[in-house]
């Protein structure tokens, strides 16, 4: 009985595979913030050359 409480204590103690999860969330977390910055880049950068289009059709040329 009581080597099974102590691999259970060891289990617990043990600290390497809450890291591991750790990282995987700020790595999901990253990932997240990067989807997120290139869609409002994106969505940013469509209504910035729309624009330009629009400006260069309206320019006549004689």
């Amino acid at each position: 009985m009581k080597k099974a409480l102590d691999v259970i204590r060891n289990v617990l103690r043990e600290e390497e595979g809450v890291t591991a999860i750790e990282y995987g969330l700020l790595a999901a977390l990253v990932g997240v913030a990067i989807i997120a910055g290139a869609t409002a880049l994106g969505a940013g950068l469509n209504a910035l050359f729309n624009n330009l289009g629009v400006w260069f059709s309206a320019i006549v040329v004689p």
